[in-house]
Parts: C-alpha cells; sequence; structure tokens
C-alpha cells in the first residue's frame, strides 16, 4: 500500500482554519488568499483520498474523517514545533520575567511554561500573575521582561494582540427583573472591565450595587457561585458551576477589551523573544 506524505504546512493551515472558524480568517492570520488556503484544503482532501469537509449551513464543518485528520495534525504539529524549537534552543539561556493577568493563571499558563520549559531548559522563568495595576507597577520598577494586561495600559512598548468580548458571569439561569438593583461582584479599583459595566448599566437605567470587592479572580469567582452578584470579565478562565450569562439575564450588552503586550525592548534577547512567540501563539483564539 502507499503511503501519501502529509505537507506540514496544510496541515497549520487546516489547524488554523479550525481554531479561527474559517478559511477566510485563516488566510488573513497567514498572509494568503482565500482560493490559496481552499486549494491546500482540496488538495489535502486528494492526498487522503476522503472528503474532509462538509457543508453545515453557510459554513463548513469537519467530517468523521476530517476530525481524524485535524486530531493527527495538532500532534504532528506539535512534535514538528518543538523539535524546530529545540533545536534553535540549545544555546539559548538567561532569564525571562512576564507577567499575566489572574484570567490566564489556571488553565492557559501551565501550558505554556511546559512548552517553553521543553524547548529552553536552561532558561530561568519568573513568573508573575497579577492585576494589571501591579503589573504596570512592576513595568516601572523594571522588573518585567514582558506582560500580558488587560485593555490599554500607559505602558511604552505595548501592542494590541487581541480584542475579546467582556461578558457578564454567574450561575446558569441566574436573571435580574426588569427594574431590579443589579448586584455586582467586581475588582477593587482601578479595574479596566469595572467601568465599562456600570457605564453599560447606567446607559440602560439599570439601578445597580457593589455586593461584592475582591483583589482577586478567585474571589470573584467565589461571590459568583454564592449567588452574591454577577461579575465581568471575558469568557477565558472560566470555572464550573459559572457560565457566560445571555440575553435572558436581563443585562446590557458589553464592549470589547484589549489584551495587550508589553515587551520591554524593541529588541529583546532570545529567550524573551521565544518566550513572546509561544505567547503569541498560545493565546486562545476567541473575540
Amino acid at each position: 500500500m502507499h503511503l501519501a506524505n502529509l505537507d506540514i504546512d496544510v496541515l497549520r493551515t487546516l489547524a488554523v482554519a479550525m481554531d479561527l472558524g474559517g478559511f477566510s480568517k485563516a488566510a488573513e492570520r497567514l498572509g494568503r488568499s482565500q482560493s490559496a488556503v481552499s486549494l491546500q484544503m482540496r488538495r489535502l482532501e486528494e492526498r487522503v483520498g476522503r472528503p474532509l469537509f462538509r457543508r453545515e449551513g453557510r459554513g463548513l464543518a469537519l467530517t468523521d474523517a476530517g476530525d481524524v485528520v485535524l486530531g493527527y495534525a495538532r500532534q504532528i504539529l506539535e512534535l514538528n514545533d518543538q523539535a524546530v524549537a529545540a533545536a534553535r534552543g540549545i544555546a539559548i539561556g538567561g532569564s525571562v520575567r512576564f507577567g499575566v493577568p489572574q484570567d490566564f493563571g489556571d488553565s492557559w499558563l501551565p501550558g505554556v511554561l511546559a512548552r517553553f520549559s521543553r524547548a529552553h531548559p536552561s532558561v530561568l522563568i519568573e513568573a508573575r500573575v497579577d492585576r494589571a495595576n501591579k503589573l504596570v507597577e512592576r513595568i516601572a520598577e523594571g522588573g518585567l521582561d514582558l506582560a500580558l494586561m488587560w485593555g490599554n495600559p500607559p505602558v511604552a512598548n505595548t501592542v494590541t494582540v487581541q480584542r475579546l468580548p467582556m461578558v457578564w458571569i454567574g450561575l446558569k439561569g441566574y436573571a435580574v427583573p426588569r427594574g431590579a438593583t443589579v448586584p455586582l461582584a467586581l475588582f477593587e479599583s482601578p479595574c479596566v472591565f469595572r467601568q465599562p459595566a456600570v457605564e453599560a448599566l447606567e446607559r440602560t437605567q439599570r439601578p445597580w450595587r457593589l455586593a461584592f470587592t475582591s483583589p482577586s479572580l478567585s474571589g470573584l469567582w467565589a461571590a459568583a457561585v454564592a449567588g452574591l452578584g454577577v461579575t465581568v470579565r471575558t469568557a477565558l478562565g472560566l470555572r464550573s458551576p459559572l457560565t457566560v450569562l445571555g440575553k435572558s439575564s436581563g443585562l446590557p450588552k458589553l464592549p470589547q477589551i484589549a489584551l495587550s503586550l508589553y515587551t520591554a525592548q524593541p529588541e529583546p534577547p532570545r529567550a524573551v523573544a521565544r518566550l513572546r512567540e509561544i505567547l503569541i501563539e498560545e493565546l486562545p483564539l476567541r473575540g
């Protein structure tokens, strides 16, 4: 039996397309035309010998064979990227100090640290998980090489890497009757999520009160689980039994929020540059 060799570049396009939800978004992310991406997918189907996509409404979904290929594609890409990173990282040493918001601390950060440490075992990593204002203070002291922060902090050498929707978060089925006061569980001020939530309520003439405040995200989750009120974040790091509250909750729509990446030096050391690459590659694709 003749076995076909799958092109890693094509497999990467498939994975990006499925992560982003379509060929057009994949084309934009990869800097290609949509027709070029479509051609890659047709060639992949020819190479595999099975249809990988099926129509679903106005979009495309994977067939059973497509699900199988995507699963193996992710494994192949992970091994490929680890091999390349390990080969490049043999000579990389030094240290990296970086900060991330609390939303990323439990679910996202361990995978990033594991990937980086496997490829660059000689690099000393110092991670700080904290609120944006605390990370800004640390930056001002010269204590961070990289930092992800919500909003547009007043810090030089910072770029927006994503924009994500703010959402109301509470227990499933939580609803505030029209005219009733909305109890809020929010970070202590200053907080980039706090003012947009208040403005959205006041714009729709919804009365509100501060029912709970905390310096930590775990405190907000605990208050929401206890039913003390609703909180405002993105959907990242959301913990069960909490959920994103939709229109049935009676709460107004919220704006998007920027996720910004700070780099201390325009041309950072190799270890810092490599971690920055991994941070961007591993960002949850939402929005």
